[in-house]
């Protein structure tokens, strides 16, 4: 069934803390009904669109990351391809800035 992706521990890390992330947001939704924010985003947001949000800025940022990897290797010499860590380490941080601050 899950055969057509590629499963490598930061892809299923990755993936989990989604889960985990909806499945938090989903109770703290129903135990405490957010509000339109405005933040540094340009539009009042809740909380659910600030994790939506979030979530698609995670996934650009990996996919930016493993298109530009090769590269990387190249332009600054080195022995091999960065860890995929160091995206997903980029793209929750950028994600708990747009949930904390968006």
């Amino acid at each position: 069934m899950f055969e057509w992706m590629a499963w490598t521990t930061p892809v299923a890390v990755f993936f989990l803390c989604i889960v985990i992330m909806l499945a938090g947001m989903t109770v703290w939704e129903i135990k405490s009904p957010t509000t339109l924010r405005r933040g540094w985003l340009p539009l009042a947001t809740t909380r659910g669109d600030r994790l939506f949000i979030g979530l698609l800025a995670a996934a650009y940022v990996n996919l930016a990351f493993v298109g530009i990897s090769g590269h990387l290797v190249q332009w600054f010499s080195l022995s091999a391809e960065p860890s995929i860590w160091i995206s997903f380490v980029l793209s929750m941080a950028l994600l708990v800035l747009i949930l904390r601050k968006g």
